[in-house]
């Protein structure tokens, strides 16, 4: 068994953390948001406008996502600006991604 497979298999915590992101990336819609986010930062309604979706509904996605560390955000003037936390987002997605496609 990998090393760090056993390290972490009897440590419940880190389970319960791992099953709680993997649950965010249950959710097409944030799945698409952060696709959105691959590119550039991006604020609510430019979000909204290009999935065809509320600001209202977008804003409660990136929430979720903001609380799970996988979006950060800074503001400029009144905006919001929202982006990926970290490459370790998208590669998580494309890795994914990859999986599906094969």
């Amino acid at each position: 068994m990998d090393k760090l497979a056993q390290e972490n298999m009897n440590n419940e915590e880190t389970l319960i953390d791992l099953a709680e992101l993997f649950k965010i990336f249950g959710d097409s819609t944030r799945i698409r948001i952060l696709f959105s986010l691959f590119d550039s930062d991006r604020h609510v309604a430019d979000i909204a406008d290009t999935l065809g979706m509320s600001q209202s509904a977008i804003s409660h996605q990136l929430r979720i996502l903001k609380t799970s560390k996988l979006v950060t955000s800074k503001k400029n003037g009144k905006q919001v600006i929202y982006s990926l936390a970290d490459d370790h987002v998208k590669s998580i997605i494309a890795q994914g991604l990859e999986h599906v496609l094969e």
